[in-house]
């Protein structure tokens, strides 16, 4: 009897988290950033994913990279055309960092010195 009653219960907390988290988070994909050999580097804003796929909202972006030779850093727009952010941004540091994209347009930016400057920059999009 308890355990019909524990494979009830879990049933219903699997129900219950299907109608209280959005729709967009249950159908989120992960994808790698750039390509599964160098991953986040330079010239990255030429990723063709970037350009021609449709991300959705809660979708999972993978930054892989050589810790301590990268970052990755999200920005807004401003940010992301003069290669800069603010103090308190979330600087991004691990080698395998994954971040969930937003609504509308996400931008990510290499804060080491003239890196974003020389391409470790990406913008893609999410509807």
């Amino acid at each position: 009897m308890a355990v019909r009653g524990g494979s009830t219960a879990v049933v219903a907390i699997v129900l219950m988290l299907f109608l209280v988290l959005p729709r967009d988070m249950v159908d989120a994909a992960s994808y790698i950033v750039g390509d599964r050999i160098n991953g986040w580097d330079f010239n990255i804003s030429n990723w063709p994913k970037a350009k021609t796929f449709t991300f959705k909202p809660g979708d999972e972006l993978v930054f892989t990279y050589e810790p301590g030779k990268y970052d990755v850093v999200p920005v807004n727009d401003i940010e992301y055309d003069y290669c800069g952010h603010a103090l308190d941004s979330k600087v991004y540091r691990s080698g395998n960092d994954k971040i969930n994209l937003v609504d509308g347009s996400n931008y990510f930016i290499s804060d080491f010195p003239n890196q974003c400057e020389s391409g470790m920059k990406l913008r893609v999009f999410a509807k």
